[in-house]
């Protein structure tokens, strides 16, 4: 059976180790077996959203180690599946809005159970309080990383956002003023490439200046929370993933926001010299480089 090669869908430059070493080539390996049986991208996500239940049902006994441990390995499914599920859409041409949605809920389904066990077990009302806290960020977290990316891959193929379409319900209204705040100011980036006579050679551009601020955001991925879960079950103290969600996540996402609109302002400020429509000799130079 050969093992299709990497379908370009991500850029290596910013994908997080596990994925690049364990998780999508083991995708990839079962991804024809998958397709010659006709096991459909929406089947393989709630295959992804049981093997996660499984593996919060075995966090449930985290103090023994091999409990543990069989935690982790029902979690490496998990983010097989996760992954899987994309690439048989994509290979069979079935993408779809609801596939999308479902394999979100699936995603948020098991890291809900995995805080929901954890919680419980610990039983005390700090446990929970730190349980919810770390739930609550870890949902604008995902939100604003999987949003980095989805415009990481979209510029670094020369290709601008489309202006959002407003809305006259107020209480769509505000959900897009919060849910939006980084999009408006990044879209400022998105409407000098629609201006750009080569959008194609600037979002090469953009995408060597940008991929060092989406390889910090990295530990933001859900690979990086399955690791940290294992390692603070296996020292005893699931404290430490609540803290770990809490602290230093939330430092790296703030940081590589920043720095990432960063990179954007420096890139407009160098488009609005002399010549606006060219890049700088030195910028073509470190493209062609590439």
């Amino acid at each position: 059976m050969t093992i299709p090669p990497p379908d370009g869908s991500r850029d290596r430059r910013i994908e997080d180790p596990t994925n690049l070493w364990i998780i999508h080539p083991a995708g990839r390996l079962l991804l024809p077996w998958a397709i010659a049986r006709g096991i459909s991208a929406n089947s393989v996500s709630v295959v992804g959203l049981i093997l996660g239940a499984l593996a919060a049902a075995a966090y449930a006994n985290w103090s023994s180690w091999p409990f543990a441990f069989l935690g982790l390995l029902l979690s490496v499914g998990w983010l097989i599946a996760d992954g899987l599920d994309g690439m048989i859409a994509r290979a069979t041409k079935t993408a779809s809005p609801l596939g999308r949605a479902l394999d979100g809920m699936c995603d948020h389904g098991v890291f809900f159970l995995l805080y929901l066990v954890l919680a419980l077990s610990i039983g005390t009302l700090s446990g929970w309080i730190l349980a919810t806290a770390a739930g609550v960020l870890h949902a604008v977290q995902s939100s604003l990383y999987e949003g980095e990316r989805t415009r990481f891959h979209r510029r670094c193929k020369g290709v601008a956002a489309e202006p959002p379409v407003p809305s006259r319900n107020p209480l769509v209204k505000l959900y897009d003023f919060v849910a939006g705040s980084v999009d408006r100011v990044a879209y400022r980036f998105d409407e000098a490439m629609t201006r750009d006579s080569d959008s194609a050679a600037l979002g090469t551009l953009y995408g060597m200046r940008a991929s060092a601020p989406m390889r910090l955001m990295r530990p933001l991925s859900a690979n990086a929370r399955v690791f940290a879960i294992f390692i603070a079950c296996l020292a005893g103290n699931p404290y430490l993933f609540f803290w770990f969600e809490l602290i230093p996540l939330t430092a790296i996402l703030v940081l590589g926001l920043t720095w990432h609109r960063a990179v954007e302002s420096r890139l407009l400020r160098s488009m609005a010299g002399p010549a606006p429509e060219q890049h700088s000799q030195s910028d073509r130079s470190s493209i062609q480089r590439t």
